[in-house]
């Protein structure tokens, strides 16, 4: 039974926030991996999603193996390319990057996808990707050669999220990018969510309780926060449970 995208919908009903720790496998050592789950058990995150912009063969595979061995949180892939795909995760963010121009972010890598896809246990969830600017370049801009849309063009934000809504997207991420230098703003993300019908997914430049509860506040359903804790994992002694 496909049950990560149900408990989203289900937690949204019930008035609940919620929190995913995003894991890169390039960025995370297995002697490391230990210690940084006991936090992470403790904190009040829901949701693990794995995954980076460049990540080695085989290197998410062994890692999501791993976590399994220290949670039962549900382990949600968020593949920067289909080498990234392992049946041993619960679900798939299957990311189409609609704020880009470059088709094999659009529809090519996802294609590829399909022959690793069958017989899949995977959770497939449909989400549109839309990356905005934060004040750098950021590794997604790179591997993907498509330019984020500029944070102070409010309405084209909101209309590319509300098209990917209708394209049939299940849910829609708003990402300033790993190590962003500025989150995603209040102002947008109230906007975006005021449009949508479905789950929102906000990520990028998250460091503090602060910004965590400003984007909730402004409509975040879920928030996703990396770099933060890779960065000094004790962020996770504010996000007790």
């Amino acid at each position: 039974m496909k049950t990560v995208y149900s408990n989203i919908l289900n937690s949204i009903s019930e008035g609940k926030k919620g929190l995913a720790v995003l894991i890169d496998p390039d960025k995370m050592k297995s002697e490391g991996l230990s210690d940084f789950m006991k936090k992470l058990n403790k904190s009040k995150a829901n949701l693990i999603f794995v995954g980076g912009s460049i990540v080695d063969d085989h290197a998410t595979e062994i890692l999501v193996t791993e976590i399994k061995t220290y949670t039962n949180l549900p382990i949600v892939l968020f593949p920067g390319d289909v080498t990234q795909l392992t049946n041993r995760a619960d679900a798939v963010l299957f990311l189409s990057l609609i704020s880009g121009n470059n088709p094999e972010y659009l529809i090519g890598k996802h294609i590829r996808a399909v022959s690793k896809l069958k017989g899949s246990n995977l959770e497939v969830i449909p989400t549109g990707y839309v990356l905005i600017e934060n004040g750098k370049e950021t590794a997604v801009e790179k591997v993907t050669k498509t330019k984020p849309i500029p944070r102070l063009n409010v309405q084209d934000i909101v209309d590319t999220a509300k098209a990917g809504e209708l394209l049939g997207m299940k849910l829609i991420y708003l990402e300033a990018g790993s190590g962003a230098l500025h989150p995603v703003p209040a102002e947008i993300i109230s906007f975006v969510k005021q449009e949508l019908k479905i789950p929102l997914i906000v990520g990028g430049g998250i460091r503090s309780q602060h910004q965590l509860e400003t984007a909730y506040t402004n409509g975040a359903d879920i928030v996703v926060i990396g770099t933060a804790f890779e960065d000094d994992v004790s962020f996770f002694d504010e996000l007790k449970k």
